[in-house]
């Protein structure tokens, strides 16, 4: 959780220290494990919020490993990380799009990995209505995206128009 050895064991440590000194206030209200569990996550929560964010420049960029590099990207290029965003909130929308029964089997075979028998039997269906469901949710997925895609298409086509047209005049 916090990425670096030394200061998870730091944050183990500390952790059983509150633990020895807060072991009074311990109602029996629930497990001891839930408790525990729970102290130690605020422990590590405490220690995330104290620590300050670095200071990266502008110039640099996250190396693979983690590391800061100089930057060799143009100022205007397309960013990356935004566009995944983009793509995840699209994704989302779409899926939000798919008619209920569809889309509750494409969450579950598609997204948490249940088998078509699970699904048949969590929502008291055939296997085949379940993979049926599964192919009309992806068909209809595909449509939705490609349907996003055209209108980005479109809108950078008439972007470059108006540049084009501003030059001109």
């Amino acid at each position: 959780m916090v990425g670096n050895t030394t200061d998870a064991e730091d944050l183990t440590q500390e952790a059983f220290l509150l633990l020895f000194r807060k072991i009074h206030t311990f109602r029996g209200e629930s497990a001891f494990s839930t408790w525990l569990h729970r102290l130690v996550v605020n422990t590590v929560l405490m220690h995330l919020r104290k620590k300050s964010l670095p200071v990266v420049s502008m110039e640099t960029r996250p190396a693979p490993d983690g590391e800061a590099t100089p930057s060799s990207v143009e100022i205007g290029a397309s960013d990356l990380l935004l566009e995944g965003s983009i793509d995840r909130i699209n994704l989302g929308r779409c899926i939000a799009q798919l008619p209920a029964g569809s889309r509750a089997i494409f969450v579950l075979h598609d997204i948490q990995g249940y088998q078509h028998r699970e699904i048949a039997e969590m929502l008291g269906r055939s296997e085949g209505v379940s993979k049926s469901q599964l192919h009309r949710a992806r068909k209809r997925l595909r449509e939705l995206l490609h349907e996003i895609q055209r209108e980005k298409y479109r809108e950078r086509r008439v972007g470059a128009q108006k540049t084009l047209c501003a030059d001109e005049g």
